[in-house]
């Protein structure tokens, strides 16, 4: 396993030759006995077993939402503008969507059948959700649970925006 240090270093896009840096520590630790030799050798081996995952990995940070946001049209053939926030898009490894969408006065998502479960959490706002043919009013504080295979859509109402989180597994991107 590396350790905190040598994964800072690696997550930080340094690029080590095992070789070398082999070459190094045998030449750095022949006077200091062998047991220091056994140490940074398991250091290296657990350091390198590991490289290509923290090598792809910006490990926990923060991203802005005035960073990732991006003004959009209505989702799926939806209506009107939006904001979007996709958060951590770009975080190698990292499975599952994490977003906020901001429907803007008279926008909407527009209806459209799921391919994986998706969870919308209504932050602000309110909103005339359609799930599977029936239709309901939703507002700050409501969880909406999509399942595979089920149909859709969510229109803004009211003067304030329609702010919700949207979150749903996607395919891990690799490095």
């Amino acid at each position: 396993m590396c350790t905190a240090r040598s994964c800072r270093w690696m997550a930080a896009g340094w690029r080590v030759d095992p070789i070398e840096l082999i070459r190094r520590l045998r030449r750095s630790t022949m006077r200091s006995g062998p047991m220091l030799r056994v140490l940074l050798a398991a250091w290296v081996i657990g350091g390198f077993a590991h490289t290509a995952q923290a090598q792809c990995r910006r490990d926990s940070y923060v991203e802005t939402a005035s960073a990732v946001a991006i003004a959009q049209p209505g989702p799926h053939e939806g209506r009107g503008t939006t904001t979007a926030y996709p958060f951590f898009e770009h975080a190698a490894g990292f499975d599952l969507a994490f977003r906020q969408r901001a429907l803007h006065r008279g926008s909407s998502i527009g209806e459209h059948r799921n391919d994986k479960d998706e969870i919308y959490y209504v932050l602000s706002g309110q909103g005339r959700l359609m799930l599977d043919g029936a239709y309901r009013d939703v507002t700050a504080g409501d969880a909406i649970l999509t399942r595979k295979g089920s149909t859709h859509g969510l229109q803004q109402r009211g003067r304030e925006d329609l702010v919700i989180l949207v979150v749903y597994p996607r395919q891990a991107k690799s490095c």
